[in-house]
């Protein structure tokens, strides 16, 4: 997800679209920790992508 497609977002999706990253990277730690994952990358982009959501729902707050 670029920075460009999360600064478009409400506040109401950007928490939406955390809690939904969230699961995913949960899900995907879990896949990887039973049998190796295909693309382990995908890790770290979805990691990536729950800390830039987070960084603008807090950017916003404290606007």
């Amino acid at each position: 997800m670029k920075q460009s497609e999360i600064k478009e977002l409400s506040v109401a999706e950007l928490q939406e679209k955390l809690s939904e990253t969230k699961k995913s990277y949960s899900d995907l730690k879990m896949a990887h920790a039973i049998s190796p994952l295909e693309n382990p990358i995908q890790l770290r982009s979805v990691r990536r992508d729950v800390a830039k959501l987070a960084t603008e729902i807090t950017k916003r707050e404290l606007q």
